[in-house]
C-alpha cells in the first residue's frame, strides 16, 4: 500500500494534539502506538501513527510492508469500533514477515469513532421521546421536521441539530453516512413516500419508518409505482422497533431504540439481520 500524499510528520506530543482535534471534530481516526520492541526494529516505544478514515496518515511506525499491515488493521478497527494489540516479527519475508530489521514490535491500534447519528423525522410526540432517550444513550442528535413551530431548542433540548423545512433540505444540510440510523416516524404517508426514495440513496446504517401494516402497505405501493424496486425497500425496518408491548411514548421509544442498537451490533459483528 502506498502512502498517501497527505502523509505527515510529527513528534508524539503534535500527534496528540492533532488526535484531539479531529475527535473534537468528529473524523474517523485510529491511533496506533509502538508500545514494545525487542532488537532491531524501525521505530521505538511510544512511536506513534493517526491513520483516518479517508486514508490520510500522520507520523509514522516504521514505513514498509509492516506500516501498510497497520494501516489496514487500523481500517478494520474503524469499521468494527475495537482495539487490537499487533505483533510483527520482523525476521524472514519469505515466510510472510513484514520485514528484515531481525527483531519484534508490538503495537497497539486505538480507534476513535465519532458519535453514531440518530436521525429523526419527524418532531412530534415520537420523535421527541427518541431524540430525549438517543441523547441519553450518547448519541448524537439530529431532527427534521417542516413544520417550524415544532422546532426549537425550548421543545427539543436534547437535539445537537434541528433541521427545518423538507427531506430534500435536510438532507443538503446533513450528509447521512453509515453511522447513521434515520428514524421515520412523521405525520403522514406523504412525507414518507416523499423521504424514503431519498433516503434509500444514503448508504445509512439503519432505516425504520413507525405506522400499522396498513399504512406501511400504503407507502410501499406508492414507491413501487412510483419506480422504486421492491428489493430496495427491503432496506426498510418496518414495523419499526422491537416488539415489546410498548405502549408510553417512552416505551416505544426504547423499543425503536432497541433495534437500532441491535441491527447496528449485527452489522459490525458481520451478521446479517433484518428485523
Amino acid at each position: 500500500m502506498e502512502r498517501a500524499s497527505s502523509v505527515k510528520t510529527h513528534d508524539s506530543h503534535s500527534l496528540v494534539n492533532e488526535l484531539a482535534e479531529a475527535v473534537a471534530g468528529s473524523k474517523p481516526v485510529a491511533l496506533a502506538t509502538v508500545i514494545a520492541t525487542k532488537r532491531s526494529v524501525p521505530r521505538r516505544a511510544g512511536a506513534k501513527m493517526l491513520i483516518y478514515g479517508d486514508g490520510a496518515l500522520s507520523g509514522t511506525v516504521g514505513g514498509g510492508t509492516m506500516e501498510s499491515r497497520v494501516i489496514e488493521a487500523a481500517q478494520e478497527s474503524m469499521r468494527s469500533g475495537n482495539t487490537q494489540m499487533l505483533t510483527y516479527s520482523l525476521l524472514e519475508p519469505s515466510r510472510g514477515d513484514p520485514g528484515v530489521c531481525g527483531g519484534e514490535v508490538q503495537i497497539y491500534l486505538e480507534p476513535y469513532m465519532p458519535p453514531h447519528t440518530i436521525f429523526v423525522v419527524g418532531a412530534g410526540h415520537v420523535g421527541r421521546a427518541v431524540v430525549d432517550l438517543a441523547h441519553w444513550l450518547g448519541y448524537r442528535t439530529v431532527i427534521t421536521d417542516d413544520r417550524e413551530d415544532m422546532l426549537s431548542e425550548d421543545h427539543l433540548p436534547d437535539a445537537d441539530v434541528l433541521l427545518r423545512g423538507s427531506m430534500v433540505e435536510a438532507l443538503a444540510k446533513e450528509k447521512v453516512t453509515e453511522n447513521t440510523s434515520v428514524i421515520l416516524v412523521s405525520r403522514s404517508t406523504d412525507i414518507d413516500a416523499d423521504s424514503i426514495p431519498l433516503l434509500l440513496e444514503t448508504p445509512a446504517a439503519y432505516i425504520g419508518v413507525m405506522g400499522s401494516r396498513r399504512r406501511w402497505m400504503a407507502v410501499r405501493d406508492e414507491l413501487i409505482a412510483n419506480g422504486i424496486n421492491e428489493m430496495e425497500l427491503e432496506r426498510i425496518h418496518q414495523p419499526i422497533g422491537i416488539e415489546l408491548g410498548a405502549e408510553t411514548l417512552e416505551e416505544i421509544a426504547v423499543s425503536i431504540l432497541a433495534q437500532v442498537i441491535q441491527v447496528n451490533r449485527a452489522t459490525t459483528s458481520g451478521e446479517d439481520h433484518q428485523a
